[in-house]
């Protein structure tokens, strides 16, 4: 989960729309809610709008970004908007929860959470985390992970300490009040840390026994899964998608121009990191990827109910 990437940021309008996308009289509009203020996973987004896939697909598209991130997928749910971003593993808990949204696309289709810690702490291996303080965020999920990891060697979260470092995951790390950390970002904190000197050791829970899953995705409710323009939006992604991946370095220029508060080291450094991350075709559901996910957090007690994929998520035909 991102809500640990870095402080929230709002304004007192409540919404922070993206720069030049006023609704124009013709076009359909299509409000997406961000599930964060704009970052560089959101390149493909612009980069729909920078190569005129938006205006040739008929679209008006607003992109808001919440002022709290548990709101996106309230919001769609409620019908105040047509769909949303949130997380994979966020997605079932609000299934399990009863609210009626689905996965409709996906924006980043590889998983972003990595535990790291840092070369001075002499951690070089997972087993060296026994007897050492690992700090996490989100309770329920992240502490699953980890324990999950520690299972793929031989050990369990008996074998450590577990502190809620309350999303102060890099300061954590920094101030040496824990050994490692859960949550920590292969894009954005790994490589903070990496800037700063402080050598990440990077573990990726793929590679240890925690199932892939997809880290951005969009979310409709039942009547959103009908909307034509979802469709028309889907596929004027997928060339978002495809010209960020010919020219990353023209859509940087104008991404910085509409976001100049992100004209720094570390997001640059974030944006050429994101393009292998995205998915080429927002539209294709991974049903594998999704069963077996919401398998592990029902083995794992995240979960309550093992409902049938199309609760959760569907693939709008092309």
């Amino acid at each position: 989960m991102s809500l640990n990437r870095r402080l929230f940021l709002s304004t007192a309008s409540g919404a922070l729309c993206a720069p030049g996308l006023a609704r124009a009289a013709t076009a359909t509009p299509f409000t997406l809610i961000l599930d964060w203020f704009v970052n560089p996973d959101h390149a493909p987004l612009f980069a729909a709008k920078y190569c005129g896939a938006y205006a040739k697909a008929g679209l008006d598209v607003k992109l808001v970004a919440p002022t709290d991130p548990d709101l996106p997928p309230r919001l769609v749910a409620a019908g105040k908007a047509d769909a949303a971003l949130t997380y994979q593993t966020e997605l079932y808990l609000l299934v399990d929860q009863g609210l009626p949204v689905r996965r409709t696309g996906t924006l980043i289709d590889k998983p972003l959470n990595t535990l790291t810690a840092l070369k001075a702490s002499g951690i070089t291996k997972l087993q060296d985390l026994k007897g050492r303080k690992v700090g996490y965020s989100v309770a329920g999920v992240e502490p699953v992970i980890i324990g999950a990891m520690l299972k793929h060697v031989g050990m369990s979260l008996a074998d450590i300490q577990l502190v809620n470092v309350n999303f102060e995951l890099v300061s954590a790390l920094q101030s040496k009040s824990v050994d490692a950390v859960i949550g920590t970002y292969r894009n954005y904190e790994d490589i903070q840390l990496a800037q700063a000197g402080l050598d990440p050791v990077i573990f990726l829970p793929e590679d240890y026994g925690v199932p892939a899953s997809d880290e951005l995705l969009l979310l409709s409710n039942e009547s959103g899964l009908k909307n034509p323009a979802l469709k028309a939006f889907l596929s004027a992604l997928k060339e978002g998608v495809a010209a960020l991946q010919a020219d990353p370095e023209g859509m940087l220029k104008q991404f910085l121009k509409d976001n100049p508060s992100l004209n720094d080291k570390l997001d640059i450094a974030s944006w050429h990191a994101m393009p292998p991350y995205f998915a080429k075709d927002p539209a294709k559901l991974n049903d594998a990827r999704y069963l077996t996910y919401r398998d592990f957090l029902l083995a794992n007690g995240v979960i309550k109910k093992k409902l049938p994929l199309g609760d959760y998520a569907v693939q709008i035909p092309a």
